[in-house]
């Protein structure tokens, strides 16, 4: 695995990893990590993406995401969390290229019903097989 040279990280990572490193050597054996530094590595992680973020400060990878999902800040690569925008709308209709298609249904009995669409057509097609097989 890559490990990320120094000047690869930027500035708030690097100073992040500061407070990270001073913390781990003046801290008690088993102590956990202080809620200041994981709101730090939250706030990081929203900006850089958890990856870049976990192995620059040193931090559990599954651990950080854990906590960055109860915060519901999204995971971003770059850029902050809130520029993002909360929905988008996509057109349907450039979706689908008109073309055509054919559905065949078989029975036991060796009945076939065939069906030809072309264009857009959408049928029902669980009422239509239903109507097919359930015929007494």
């Amino acid at each position: 695995m890559r490990r990320w040279k120094q000047q690869e990280i930027s500035a708030d990572l690097s100073r992040a990893a500061s407070r990270f490193a001073q913390w781990r050597q003046s801290r008690a054996r088993g102590a956990r990590i202080p809620a200041s530094l994981w709101d730090l590595a939250i706030k990081l992680a929203g900006q850089h993406g958890l990856s870049r973020t976990a192995t620059a400060l040193a931090l559990d990878y599954y651990a950080l995401k854990k906590r960055l999902a109860a915060q519901s800040l999204p995971v971003v690569g770059a850029g902050k969390p809130d520029s993002q925008p909360a929905f988008v709308e996509l057109a349907s209709s450039g979706w689908t290229a008109p073309g055509q298609c054919l559905i065949e249904f078989a029975n036991a009995a060796g009945a076939t019903l065939r069906v030809y669409l072309s264009g857009d057509q959408v049928p029902d097609l669980m009422a239509l097989g239903r109507s097919f097989w359930d015929v007494r």
